[in-house]
């Protein structure tokens, strides 16, 4: 199930309008973090047209829980470098091609940024994906409700109304939660130059689960892998912690002197 959530929307019209796409595309959970507007509004019903439903039922919330998301993708018009991990974003279609694997069991929230400030480097960190839409460098920012258009339209695209879900799905938030947990419980036991340096890598691996999009039996290989070496790294740590022990090698066992032929030996008389 996919989930429109709007950041703190400040203009009324703006939410209608974002109604009105979702109904376009069959897609009908819209939610609300913070609104600074009413959208209940003449003005919201107004441009929502023939998708009251969808304002009358949307989920208003004064805080962004994001625990309650097995997946969660950030859009933006600001673009990183390869430098900038949590600004490495997909294309629309590839975000589709990528949300038509997981299960419609799985709640998906896309989330859309304020109209003024967009999404913080922090909310974004907090996500799975990151989405873009390629327009002009002369002006990048599209309206909230035309960039909504075009993801839901990729998505819908790629989805469908009457997609049937394969048995092979990636896997949920509980999954993806507890290989973090081990990836950082080896991050912990490692050394780095600067605390900056350990972020980077659990940004990076976050990201990199994210967007694999792993299936249960991949995310049980690469737990017990995680696992072995958890175990390995903790089996070298303790026998470090035995200072003196002395490690005794067998000695080769020494060679008896070959038997000297009969006729060099000396005959008694």
């Amino acid at each position: 199930m996919i989930y429109v959530i709007m950041l703190e929307p400040e203009t009324a019209g703006n939410v209608g309008a974002v109604a009105r796409v979702m109904k376009n595309f069959e897609f009908n959970k819209l939610v609300l973090i913070h609104p600074h507007c009413a959208h209940l509004s003449d003005e919201a019903r107004n441009r929502a047209k023939h998708s009251q439903e969808i304002l009358e039922n949307a989920e208003v919330n004064e805080f962004f829980v994001v625990d309650d998301y097995d997946y969660l993708v950030a859009t933006t018009a600001k673009l990183g470098t390869d430098y900038n991990i949590t600004r490495s974003p997909l294309t629309p279609d590839e975000l589709a091609s990528k949300l038509k694997e997981i299960s419609p069991e799985k709640k998906i929230g896309i989330v859309i940024g304020r109209e003024g400030h967009g999404m913080f480097n922090e909310e974004i960190e907090k996500c799975d994906f990151l989405v873009t839409i390629p327009s002009t460098k002369d002006y990048s920012t599209l309206n909230v409700s035309h960039a909504v258009a075009i993801l839901l339209y990729e998505i819908y695209k790629a989805v469908g109304q009457n997609k049937v879900a394969s048995h092979i799905t990636p896997i949920g938030k509980p999954e993806k939660d507890q290989i973090l947990k081990m990836y950082n419980e080896i991050l912990d036991s490692m050394d780095f130059g600067t605390p900056e340096k350990k972020e980077t890598q659990q940004k990076l691996w976050k990201r990199v689960i994210g967007k694999a999009m792993l299936t249960k039996r991949e995310s049980f290989a690469v737990m017990g892998f995680l696992r072995k070496v958890i175990q390995g790294r903790g089996k070298k740590k303790a026998e470090r912690a035995e200072p003196g022990k002395k490690i005794v090698l067998n000695k080769p066992a020494k060679k008896k002197p070959a038997a000297k032929p009969k006729s060099a030996r000396k005959r008694r008389k």
